[in-house]
């Protein structure tokens, strides 16, 4: 099972038929992405499920109903259990951003987060779960695969938010203040924590 994101509702890709009374669903290979984002833009409408009984094969159906955006980020900790977080479009964000052509992932996230906070040094711990969002660009709707990454830095000098990229601040959140900060964040930030 995987989830989609678009603003706040889901998009469910799955290999199990739920009998929910509200249950909007369709066949993966049979579905238009113009009929799930009507769907998803009814005021009464939470969540869309995709279905195919292979679960292999559900992500690769909805690759072909949309054009992807790969994309690398990292949540970073410190010694303090701090986490960085960047403010975006009135949002709490994670640092991350699209790939470019023939970069590795792992090189995609640290350059990201050097560039969307100006932090110097970081490492990557281990990879997290990948997340998937849909967003629209110049009239045309696209798919971000985000690849996370849990990094350390224990870097304590300034930070500088990338303003060219609307990023108008950048902060270490103390664990006593994470729940209130992920309250005004993205869902799919949510699900790495």
């Amino acid at each position: 099972m995987y989830q989609v994101f678009y603003k706040k509702k889901i998009i469910l890709l799955t290999d199990v038929i739920d009998e929910g009374k509200d249950l909007i669903l369709f066949p993966i290979k049979d579905v238009k992405l113009k009929k799930i984002i009507k769907s998803l833009n009814k005021k009464n409408t939470n969540s869309v499920h995709l279905y195919h009984k292979n679960k292999d094969k559900l992500l690769k159906y909805f690759f072909k109903l949309i054009p992807t955006v790969i994309a690398a980020g990292g949540k970073i900790t410190n010694s303090k259990s701090e986490v960085l977080f960047i403010f975006r479009n009135e949002k709490w964000d994670l640092p991350k951003g699209k790939a470019e052509k023939n970069e590795q992932l792992p090189q995609t996230a640290l350059r990201e987060v050097k560039e969307e906070t100006g932090i110097e040094e970081v490492s990557i711990s281990k990879p997290l779960d990948i997340t998937y969002h849909i967003f629209r660009r110049n009239g045309e709707y696209k798919l971000k695969v985000t690849y996370w990454f849990d990094m350390f830095s224990d870097y304590k000098g300034k930070l500088f938010p990338q303003l060219d990229e609307g990023i108008t601040d950048v902060r270490w959140i103390k664990k006593g203040d994470l729940e209130k900060v992920k309250t005004n964040s993205y869902p799919n930030i949510r699900l790495l924590f």
